[in-house]
């Protein structure tokens, strides 16, 4: 009696979790985030996010040539950490551009889901930080009344945007160019209450979601780790060579880097494949924020360090590639081939 065998193409062991599923638990793991931000930082906060994701979900609808590509999330979280890492008063029509940006020539022009080379949130967040630099740079203090919205919010397109708030600057942007640097308490770090992006709002609930992420094996916790590991080591050796004033400490709470680490940085597209290679990739992309925070001409550096990686991730994948099942790892030579 004879049996047919199907013959497929790998990969052969495949998880019961589907992409959508991977997706939506990332959305899931930034509610408690996408609070916080809404309560430090006033409804202003809210229309921001919203603003770069129908930005992302709408240019997704109109130029994706995926089936099911709203649905299956990604969309959706590439607007939602876009969002994250704008300031609260930013102009709603920059922040929808943003999403359009970042989909259009982060994702759908390489094809759409799994062929991206570039973080798509990061390169909207990019093009933002090129096209208007003055409205993204712009940090204003958070209103004594929490139902008041921000003025800039509601500028025109292509049209300056007017304060009518008082502005001042994130902790890095304090420590890195005030006359008189003071160094924020890390305690205010973790819980949120400092200016900045609407992202910069809790480094314990950024945590805890990528913890959660990680215990669902939703993220490569090698990443993370070796970022955290990298900007705590090499900015604590700098601070005690004298030739920096961030206290490691300061450096790993403060600014994007929590977010970067365990949002950004561990989107399964466009970091390695091998678990050598995302050690490779986290230390250069630690390594890169602390260079670009310390010498650098702006007081962050997470953004354009994940994407200097993720430009190096086909070459750490080929230097990375684990040695075959049966193979000694050695190069054989011309003479041993013709024994």
């Amino acid at each position: 009696m004879r049996t047919s065998v199907k013959i497929t193409a790998s990969p052969h062991v495949r998880s019961p979790e589907s992409t959508t599923q991977i997706m939506w638990s990332v959305v899931f793991s930034l509610v408690p985030v996408i609070i916080a931000s809404i309560y430090f930082f006033g409804p202003s906060a809210l229309l921001v996010i919203l603003a770069a994701t129908a930005g992302c979900l709408i240019t997704e609808r109109l130029f994706g040539s995926q089936p099911g590509s709203i649905s299956d999330g990604s969309a959706m979280i590439t607007g939602l950490l876009l969002g994250l890492t704008l300031p609260p008063g930013f102009p709603l029509w920059m922040a929808f551009l943003g999403g359009f940006f970042g989909m259009a020539f982060g994702k759908i022009v390489f094809g759409g889901l799994g062929q991206n080379i570039f973080n798509p949130a990061l390169v909207g967040r990019a093009f933002l930080q090129a096209a208007f630099p003055v409205a993204i740079t712009t940090w204003p203090v958070r209103p004594e009344n929490w139902l008041t919205l921000f003025g800039s919010n509601f500028a025109l397109p292509f049209m300056s945007p007017t304060a009518d708030v008082v502005t001042g600057a994130t902790p890095l942007g304090i420590l890195k160019f005030a006359d008189e640097p003071v160094v924020a308490p890390v305690s205010n770090l973790l819980l949120g209450t400092t200016m900045g992006s609407v992202g910069e709002t809790s480094a314990v609930l950024i945590l805890l979601g990528g913890l959660y992420l990680a215990w669902r094996g939703h993220l490569n916790w090698h990443i993370p780790l070796s970022i955290l590991t990298t900007v705590f080591a090499v900015s604590g050796l700098f601070y005690l060579l004298g030739v920096s004033q961030f206290p490691p400490l300061f450096m790993l709470f403060s600014g994007g880097l929590m977010l970067g680490a365990f949002y950004m940085a561990t989107d399964m597209v466009t970091s390695p494949v091998s678990a050598k290679g995302c050690w490779m990739f986290g230390f250069g992309i630690g390594f890169l924020t602390v260079i670009i925070r310390i010498w650098g001409g702006l007081p962050e550096g997470v953004m354009y360090s994940i994407l200097l990686m993720n430009a190096l991730v086909p070459f750490i994948n080929r230097a990375s590639q684990p040695r075959l099942f049966g193979t000694s790892g050695k190069k054989k030579t011309k003479q041993e081939d013709a024994s």
